[in-house]
């Protein structure tokens, strides 16, 4: 039985792109507030081996315009990488949500049994697209928008449970 693959992923993807994006404002505005440079907090880390809050934001980005990418067979949507200032970031959001936005249904809906290989540099990975979606896409996904809350809240952002939730 086939799903609506685009309504697993496109309105999934945008909500939790414009609840990251108002973590970011709240995080710039915070750092203006306190006199933060806010390298600081675009460049925090949870650890050292784990990738700063710039990067959370480039991989959620990342994973939600490839899982389209993969899904619909669409010419890819490269960014490079190189996002450092909270307005960079909130830029690689808005491109994101505009490449998300430009996603036509018919390309995502009803391919829930076509393969779609994510290549990675340990290998290539084989699903379904449904499966991709449901078992890597989208863990992976929250993984990243969860992690750049956790090093925002941490900096001492006052964020809360409902600004990760956004408008319910």
């Amino acid at each position: 039985m086939a799903t609506d693959l685009y309504d697993l992923t496109v309105p999934v993807f945008l909500r939790g792109l414009r609840n990251l994006s108002a973590i970011l404002h709240k995080g710039a505005a915070y750092a203006a507030e306190k006199g933060i440079d806010p390298l600081t907090l675009t460049q925090a880390r949870l650890i050292a081996d784990m990738a700063p809050l710039t990067a959370q934001i480039q991989y959620a980005s990342d994973t939600a315009k490839g899982a389209m990418i993969r899904i619909g067979g669409l010419d890819p949507v490269p960014m490079a990488d190189t996002e450092q200032s909270f307005a960079d970031l909130q830029e690689r959001i808005e491109k994101t949500i505009a490449f998300l936005e430009s996603v036509p249904r018919e390309r995502i809906d009803g391919r829930d049994d076509a393969v779609v290989t994510l290549k990675t540099p340990r290998g290539d990975f084989t699903f379904t697209s449904r499966s991709h979606v449901l078992g890597f896409a989208m863990p992976n996904f929250y993984f990243h928008v969860t992690t750049a809350y956790a090093l925002l809240r941490q900096a001492g952002v006052p964020l809360g449970k409902m600004d990760y939730l956004g408008g319910i």
